[in-house]
């Protein structure tokens, strides 16, 4: 029996079935990533992923953003769509300015609307800005 050794990459580059390019991540790994703009400007971190539990799938990323020592942040349900991973930088990328989310309307982390609410807030609130 082989085995691997284990990486916080997602990258395994040995045995049968490498993950190059990059196409599995587990929840584990992702949560706490960072997130920047493809200005490389830091927007924030994942803080949760939320699955779809009819489909299996990822929906969106909760994003927090911005704030100091837990105060004044703001969180966002990011679409799973809207975020690329750069695997090279271990980071996820938002197509979006530091200036728009400070004005966006967020939610706080005492205050997370009905899941479902927010969801479809979100695919509303990002399409339009894409």
């Amino acid at each position: 029996m082989e085995l691997f050794n284990d990486n916080l990459t997602g990258a395994n580059e040995e045995g049968l079935f490498p993950n190059l390019p990059l196409k599995y991540l587990t929840a584990s790994s992702i949560i706490g990533d960072k997130v920047h703009n493809k200005e490389d400007e830091h927007l924030g971190e994942i803080k949760d992923i939320m699955l779809n539990l009819n489909t299996g799938k990822i929906e969106y990323y909760i994003i927090e953003f911005g704030g100091f020592l837990g105060i004044g942040e703001k969180y966002f349900a990011i679409p799973f769509r809207l975020l690329t991973v750069d695997p090279n930088k271990q980071i996820f990328i938002f197509d979006q300015t530091r200036e728009m989310l400070e004005k966006a309307p967020g939610f706080d982390k005492q205050h997370w609307p009905e899941t479902n609410i927010h969801y479809y807030n979100a695919e509303q609130h990002w399409s339009f800005m894409q």
